[in-house]
């Protein structure tokens, strides 16, 4: 009986490469590129340094009692048997400026990103098509901080957060692929092969822009 499930959130501490939010192409790609790919940088309080990138699979690791291969693969079939998969966006609260260090998002933004989560979840707004995943339309959220936070929301803004970081997303793939290919033995095939398509896109519009660090605008609407 139960309630049908819309959506997932997959979310780390990425201060680098990943937007603030975005939904993934298809089931699997979300699986692999958002979940089993999250990261958490460490915080001084931890490891005694802070922003060390670590694996932390859909941020429930320590908890996962099966071997992460198979989890992996698990979640991976899952989602074949669904009528309806959920939709699975991927979020990041923790970018920052590459050149001052500032925070990209503040803490209350996560309610207007939630939000459009929601209205993607119903197709009720539009997205443009990055290599990362689809990522908001500014007139989208111009609307959405007026209606949630009574605030303007700058272009500018919009993209510095949205901005593609070629070089940053490029490294992160490496980091996954490394850590799954030395550490996880169970390791599916079709987590590499879906990284690859992700780098491979990442690659193709690098080329096509001729630049490493890409507006959102530059992508097409879906």
């Amino acid at each position: 009986m139960g309630v049908e499930l819309g959506g997932i959130i997959y979310g780390g501490r990425d201060s680098k490469a990943y937007v603030p939010v975005q939904q993934s192409f298809t089931w699997e790609h979300g699986i692999v590129c958002y979940g089993a790919a999250l990261e958490t940088e460490t915080t001084f309080a931890i490891i005694g340094k802070e922003g060390v990138p670590e694996i932390n699979m859909m941020s429930i690791q320590d908890f996962i009692s099966i071997p992460m291969g198979q989890n992996i693969r698990n979640n991976l079939k899952f989602g074949g048997k669904l009528k309806k998969p959920p939709v699975i966006f991927g979020v990041n609260y923790f970018l920052r400026d590459l050149k001052t260090g500032e925070y990209l998002n503040s803490p209350r933004d996560k309610h207007v990103w939630v939000k459009w989560m929601e209205l993607r979840v119903h197709r009720d707004v539009g997205a443009r098509v990055a290599p990362t995943g689809l990522i908001p339309n500014y007139e989208d959220l111009t609307v959405l901080f007026r209606q949630v936070l009574n605030r303007e929301y700058r272009k500018e803004d919009y993209i510095k957060q949205f901005t593609i970081r070629v070089p940053e997303n490029l490294a992160k793939i490496e980091r996954v692929e490394k850590f799954y290919r030395e550490k996880v033995a169970d390791t599916p095939e079709e987590l590499f092969t879906i990284l690859n398509q992700q780098r491979e896109r990442l690659l193709r519009a690098r080329e096509s822009f001729n630049m490493d660090y890409i507006p959102p605008e530059y992508f097409e609407e879906e």
